[in-house]
Formats: structure tokens, C-alpha cells, sequence
């Protein structure tokens, strides 16, 4: 495979798994009748970043890896809060 339809295969992968993240939310929103962030939203939003982020790096553009640079650290961020909460619950229970 030519290496750059290569990269141009993983930009596009990590625009899908970004796109997904929103199918999902909308879809839980959905069969809830009401706005709902699952967790997966936030992991399907942490690989779509970090997938771009690898592309954006080897495409050398700076804007693109400081952008998803933040994504991937507001991502993480919130599934560590997200793991704290449920460890909280589960030492209550």
C-alpha cells in the first residue's frame, strides 16, 4: 500500500472513531428521552484523539497537535474522574 494513502486511511479512521462518539451519545440520548454522556463516549473520544494526533504529527502541523494534545489530556481526565466515582460508589455500597 502507497504509504500515503496509508496515512490518509489512518486520518480517516480517527475521524470514524470521532464521529462515532457522537452516534453513541445521540443514540443513549435517545432511549433515555433526555441527554446522556455514556463513558463510552469519552473512550471512543480519547482513540478518535489519539489517532489524529498521530496523523497530525506526521503531517507536522502544530495547530492539529496542540488541538488534539488538549483533547487527549481533557479525555483522560475525565475517565480518571469517572473511574474515581465509581470506586467511590462501589466503597459505599
Amino acid at each position: 500500500m502507497d504509504p500515503e494513502l496509508m496515512w490518509l486511511a489512518v486520518g480517516f479512521g480517527g475521524q470514524g472513531l470521532f464521529m462515532l462518539r457522537l452516534v453513541i451519545q445521540w443514540l443513549h440520548s435517545e432511549r433515555q428521552h433526555r441527554s446522556v454522556i455514556p463513558v463510552s463516549f469519552w473512550y471512543f473520544s480519547l482513540a478518535g484523539a489519539v489517532v489524529l494526533l498521530v496523523y497530525s504529527v506526521h503531517r507536522g502541523d502544530p495547530v492539529f497537535i496542540a488541538g488534539q494534545l488538549l483533547g487527549v489530556a481533557i479525555y483522560l481526565r475525565n475517565l480518571v474522574l469517572i473511574r474515581a466515582e465509581q470506586a467511590a460508589r462501589d466503597a459505599a455500597a
